[in-house]
């Protein structure tokens, strides 16, 4: 069985290589009654677009096609089908090194499933970050969705190549961070110069992104397999290059006593919460009202021009590989718009499951608009 599609009720399968003609996106389960148009999806893919400063050169417009799933400029409750079509496309680089797996990247674990003669070695094919693309289309279906319940999905960069940057306190900063090149919520200059040392010296450089879905309703997540934290955990760690996943406090909570790890429970306008964000929203894997917080590292950039020790796969000689290419420094920029997307993803399945969207038909209404609004009033009027 293949492992290309994610979510039960809000099904989304990708599909498309690197360096293949096209990559795209099916979703199935999203209601009737969604407004959805390109312009929709491009609020979140211009985020995450290649060929601006610090990121890859490649220079990629990522110009969805919306072909299914909608009628009169709304969904129609059938599989949404979208493309993408790769334009800018240079495989030369690759044939000089196909036969030494890149250190770091997934070359050497495709080759030894799939067989030599099947992998696709342009610019890693499917296990590439260009498949995140996909996601991001999926995600901005599923962050309007949540706008009906007043949902919000920001993420910010907290640590770069070791510094540490701002937690976003309220979802205006959150918002802001779009606003950076360098998405953080202050200290674009720090984050600057990060980069410009990185890319000197022809390195890279790894980092944290945190993600905070604010105003989440209680009871999403299925016990005892299904639960929201175990979901958002293995759709973050899906994402390329993401190598760790924290919920609230997360590793920190490994040395504290358990008297200080607990968040209480008290009484604020009328209802049971809890005071502290230890737990990341979540108790038992369930939702539990408000903010739910969470963390995902992404290791550094493998592709450099500082040569690594390899293997020739055909000959299984030593030899040294430097990668050629068009890299970014920090994945974790444009990794940002992409763990939004896989948190947004999963809390729609959720949603759905539990009953708090209807499945058939959503209405839409002025409340929605405003929420999902918000999204495209935080974006750069400059994306050089």
């Amino acid at each position: 069985m293949g492992g290309n599609s994610f979510g039960k009720m809000f099904r989304v399968t990708t599909w498309g290589e690197s360096h293949g003609k096209a990559l795209g996106v099916v979703i199935d389960g999203c209601p009737a009654g969604l407004p959805l148009n390109e312009d929709d999806l491009k609020v979140e893919l211009v985020l995450r677009r290649p060929g601006r400063r610090y990121t890859t050169p490649r220079k990629e417009k990522d110009e969805p096609e919306i072909l299914s799933g909608t009628f009169k400029g709304k969904t129609t409750g059938m599989p949404i089908s979208v493309i993408v079509w790769n334009k800018d496309v240079v495989s030369d680089y690759y044939e000089s090194i196909k036969e030494t797996p890149r250190p770091g990247h997934a070359d050497l674990a495709y080759i030894k499933k799939y067989g030599y003669e099947h992998w696709d070695y342009r610019g890693g094919g499917r296990a590439s970050g260009r498949e995140t693309v996909s996601r991001v289309i999926a995600g901005a279906i599923a962050k309007k969705l949540l706008s009906c319940l007043g949902v919000l999905v920001t993420g910010n960069v907290v640590s770069l190549g070791g510094e540490e940057f701002p937690f976003a306190r309220d979802p205006q900063e959150g918002l802001r961070a779009r606003l950076s090149p360098f998405r953080v919520i202050r200290g674009d200059e720090k984050a600057e110069e990060i980069l410009k040392d990185v890319l000197e010296n022809k390195d890279s450089v790894g980092g944290i992104v945190e993600v905070n879905a604010w105003n989440v309703p209680p009871g999403l997540g299925e016990p005892v397999f299904d639960k929201l934290k175990a979901d958002l955990a293995k759709a973050l760690m899906s994402i390329p290059a993401a190598v760790g996943f924290e919920v609230g406090y997360g590793f920190k909570l490994a040395s504290m006593r358990g008297s200080e790890a607990r968040d209480r429970i008290v009484s604020e306008v009328g209802e049971a919460v809890l005071e502290g964000e230890r737990a990341g929203g979540m108790l038992g894997g369930i939702s539990i009202g408000g903010k739910i917080s969470v963390r995902v590292a992404f290791k550094p950039t493998s592709s450099i021009m500082i040569p690594e020790k390899t293997v020739n796969i055909k000959t299984l000689e030593e030899a040294d590989v430097k990668i050629p290419g068009r890299h970014d420094p920090a994945i974790v920029l444009r990794a940002v718009s992409v763990a939004e997307a896989m948190t947004a993803v999963t809390l729609v399945d959720h949603a759905l499951r539990a009953g708090l969207l209807n499945p058939v038909r959503i209405e839409w209404n002025e409340s929605c608009e405003r929420t999902w609004r918000l999204y495209g009033e935080y974006l750069p009027t400059s994306l050089s």
